[in-house]
């Protein structure tokens, strides 16, 4: 059975951004041999998403409106470079506790 993690993507617009950063999440934890689903909001369709679905983690970039009772992880190193190896880290061990 395939390991798998729903992850909602935040950025400023819940587009461009968000949308790079879902893809490089999905593809780090495709190599962890977890299946990924994400979804691309801005920071006020978080509360919707949490609402209407089983979300597992948060990666965002823009800074979060409320505090949810799920992991959420600053994902800004991915757009600087400056903290990618951080950001992956920190997914890597968040996605190992929540699958195990």
């Amino acid at each position: 059975m395939a390991k798998r993690l729903n992850v909602i993507s935040v950025c400023g617009s819940g587009t461009v951004t968000s949308s790079m950063v879902a893809g490089k999440v999905k593809d780090f934890l495709d190599d962890m041999g977890i299946k990924a689903k994400t979804v691309e909001v801005n920071p006020g369709g978080v509360d919707g998403e949490m609402a209407s679905g089983n979300w597992d983690l948060i990666v965002h970039t823009s800074p979060l409106k409320g505090k949810y009772d799920i992991p959420t992880i600053n994902a800004v190193g991915l757009l600087s470079g400056m903290g990618e190896d951080e950001f992956f880290e920190e997914l890597k061990e968040t996605a190992e506790k929540l699958v195990n």
